[in-house]
C-alpha cells in the first residue's frame, strides 16, 4: 500500500490510524456533506496519481490554472472560507483541452477530492483502502 507524504502532514501514525479506522478523515476534519462520495486512492486513474504527486512536489504543473483558488460555487464540498480550496488538472488523454477531471485540495486538513465531471460531483480520496 502506498502512503503518500500528505499523510505525514496529518500527524504521522495517529493520523494514519485514524485514516484507516475511520475511513479517510481525521476526527478534527469537517464532515463532508452527503453529496460527496469516497474513492479509494487505488481506484483513481493513473493521471490523478500523477497530479497528486505533482501537488506533493509543489509542481511544475501542466496548466497555468493549476493551483488556483477553487471557489466551491457548487456548494458540494464542505463550506470553508475563500482560498481554502485549490484546484489542479487531471490530464484527460485525448482531450484537446484541460478536460473535466480535477483534484481539489483543502489546505487545513490536507483533504483531496476528485471530480471526473467538472464539479458536478466529488469524491474524497481515501488513502486507506
Amino acid at each position: 500500500m502506498r502512503i503518500p507524504p500528505r499523510i505525514a502532514a496529518l500527524g504521522g501514525l495517529a493520523a494514519l490510524a485514524s485514516t484507516l479506522l475511520v475511513g479517510g478523515v481525521s476526527a478534527t476534519a469537517t464532515a463532508a456533506p452527503s453529496a460527496v462520495g469516497s474513492i479509494c486512492y487505488s481506484k483513481l486513474p493513473t493521471q490523478a496519481h500523477h497530479t497528486l504527486d505533482l501537488i506533493e512536489a509543489g509542481g511544475p504543473f501542466p496548466y497555468s490554472q493549476d493551483g488556483g483558488v477553487f471557489q466551491n460555487r457548487e456548494r458540494l464540498l464542505p463550506s470553508q472560507s475563500n482560498g481554502y480550496y485549490h484546484e489542479y488538472t487531471v490530464v484527460t488523454p485525448g482531450s484537446p483541452d484541460r478536460g473535466a477531471r480535477r483534484i481539489i485540495t483543502g489546505k487545513k486538513n490536507n483533504e483531496d477530492y476528485y471530480t471526473s465531471n467538472h464539479y458536478a460531483s466529488f469524491s474524497l480520496v481515501n488513502y486507506g483502502c
